[in-house]
C-alpha cells in the first residue's frame, strides 16, 4: 500500500457505474485485486495490514457519503493501514446474486480470511443485511450492521411492505436468513433507531446471545449518513476491532447527538406532534443556550403561546 499512496487520493464522485468500476480498477491495479460479479457488483481489494474490514455499500452510498466518492473503508483503510475488500453493488441488490455467492465460496477454499488477524464486516440498510448475512463466510468475524433486514422472504417478513420489488428474489438459497449467518460470529452489533417501527420489528429477529442491539432513537431513515455527519461511524468500527465496543461505549459515542442539528429537530418535531408543550419549551430553550436557531425560537414562541390559552404551567421563559 505504501508503493501506491495515490489510491486513497483518487477523486471518484460523479462518476456513472461503469466509470467508477474503470477508475477503481485502474487505481487498485498493483496494490490488490478487482474481481467483476456479473453486471451489477464489484469486489475491490486493498491489501493492508493483517486486520481486513470487509464493507458493503451501493454506489449510491458512496457517491452520497462521501465527498470522494470513495468506498466507506478507505478512509479506514488509509488511516489506520488496514486492509479492505469494498463489495459494491449498482442499486440496492442485497447483494442478493449467484456470483456474489460464489466469489465468497471461492475466499472460502482458498483460505482467504485465514490470512488475516481480524476481520471485520460493515453494511447498512440494504447492505447491512449483507454485511451479516455473509459474516458466515469468515466464522469469528465481528460484525456492525446499522438498519439491517433479516430477510426480505415474505414468509418471514411479509410485513415489511418497503421493498416489494424485491419479493420474487430469493432469500431462502445460501447466505439467506441474516440472523443466522451471524452465530458464527465473535460479535455483531445491530444498531437501528427504534422510532423506525419495520426497522424495529427487522432488529428484534436479530436477537442472538453473541450480539448486542442498540438503540439510536431520532436519528432517522438515513443512519449511516448521520453517524458519518457526527464522525462517529469510523469510530465504532475503531472500537469494535479493538474489542471495546459494547452498550456503555457506544452511549458514550453516542453523546455527540448532541449537537447534531437534524437529531435535536427530529426530537423538537416529535415533541410538536405530540403536543407536550412542557418537554417542547425545555429541549428548544436547552439548545437556544448553547447556539441561535430560528427553528427552535420559532417552536419556543408557539409552545408559550399554545400553553397560555390552555392555562398549563410551563418553565420559566429565558428567551423571547
Amino acid at each position: 500500500m505504501q508503493d501506491s499512496p495515490n489510491i486513497f487520493d483518487t477523486p471518484l464522485s460523479g462518476l456513472n457505474w461503469a466509470e467508477w468500476i474503470d477508475k477503481v480498477d485502474d487505481q487498485i491495479l498493483e496494490n490488490g485485486f478487482v474481481e467483476y460479479l456479473g453486471a451489477k457488483h464489484l469486489a475491490a481489494f486493498v491489501a493492508g495490514k493483517p486486520i481486513l474490514l470487509v464493507t458493503f455499500e451501493s454506489l449510491d452510498q458512496v457517491q452520497s457519503l462521501s465527498g470522494s466518492g470513495q468506498p466507506v473503508g478507505w478512509h479506514l483503510a488509509k488511516a489506520l493501514g488496514w486492509s479492505h475488500m469494498a463489495m459494491v453493488s449498482d442499486g440496492d441488490t442485497w447483494f442478493r446474486d449467484p456470483r456474489v455467492f460464489g466469489f465468497f465460496d471461492r475466499l472460502i477454499d482458498d483460505g482467504f480470511f485465514e490470512g488475516f488477524d481480524q476481520v471485520l464486516f460493515y453494511g447498512a440498510g440494504a447492505a447491512g443485511y449483507a454485511a451479516a448475512a455473509f459474516s458466515v463466510a469468515s466464522p469469528g468475524a465481528r460484525v456492525l450492521s446499522v438498519q439491517p433486514q433479516a430477510t426480505l422472504d415474505p414468509r418471514v417478513a411479509e410485513w415489511d411492505d418497503r421493498f416489494l420489488h424485491m419479493r420474487r428474489t430469493s432469500f431462502a438459497q445460501r447466505y439467506g436468513y441474516a440472523p443466522d449467518m451471524l452465530d458464527a460470529a465473535e460479535a455483531a452489533f445491530v444498531l437501528y433507531d427504534p422510532d423506525i417501527r419495520l426497522d424495529a420489528m427487522h432488529a428484534a429477529l436479530f436477537t442472538r446471545p453473541n450480539v448486542t442491539k442498540y438503540r439510536m432513537r431520532h436519528l432517522g431513515a438515513n443512519m449511516e449518513k448521520s453517524l458519518m455527519d457526527m464522525s462517529l461511524l469510523l469510530r465504532i468500527i475503531a472500537q469494535m476491532s479493538s474489542g471495546k465496543l459494547n452498550d456503555a461505549n457506544l452511549s458514550k459515542l453516542f453523546r455527540a447527538r448532541r449537537k447534531h442539528v437534524p437529531y435535536l429537530k427530529r426530537v423538537l418535531l416529535r415533541l410538536e406532534r405530540d403536543e407536550r408543550l412542557y418537554l417542547n419549551a425545555r429541549w428548544a430553550q436547552w439548545v437556544l443556550r448553547n447556539s441561535p436557531g430560528p427553528r427552535f425560537r420559532k417552536s419556543l414562541r408557539f409552545a408559550y403561546d399554545k400553553a397560555e390559552a390552555r392555562g398549563i404551567d410551563m418553565p420559566k421563559r429565558e428567551f423571547g
